[in-house]
């Protein structure tokens, strides 16, 4: 499902579980809601997922929000990139920040 800020704002959930920081192609980022138990791509309002230019960036945007916990998430296209056939290789996960850490 995907959510824009305004339906964020306008929510009644003030606090985001998890937010996942996706890097894809062309060092451009997206991110992922962890919202109870509803995973949510934050989008523009013509439902298209909004891309930031850096974590950061993100982190910023979503700056008046608490969040639990916010991961770095990088997939690997390893095999592919040496001519293997891909495989089902869990991505990077790196633990930016979070309550008590």
């Amino acid at each position: 499902m995907r959510i824009t800020f305004d339906q964020l704002n306008n929510s009644n959930h003030h606090t985001i579980d998890l937010l996942e920081i996706i890097s894809i192609e062309g060092q451009q980022y997206m991110a992922r809601l962890r919202i109870g138990d509803q995973l949510l791509i934050l989008s523009d309002k013509n439902g298209k997922t909004r891309l930031f230019r850096s974590s950061w960036q993100i982190q910023d945007a979503l700056g008046a929000f608490s969040i639990a916990r916010t991961d770095v998430v990088h997939p690997s296209a390893y095999h592919e990139m040496v001519g293997m056939e891909p495989a089902g290789i869990e991505p990077m996960r790196i633990r930016v920040q979070g309550r008590g850490s």
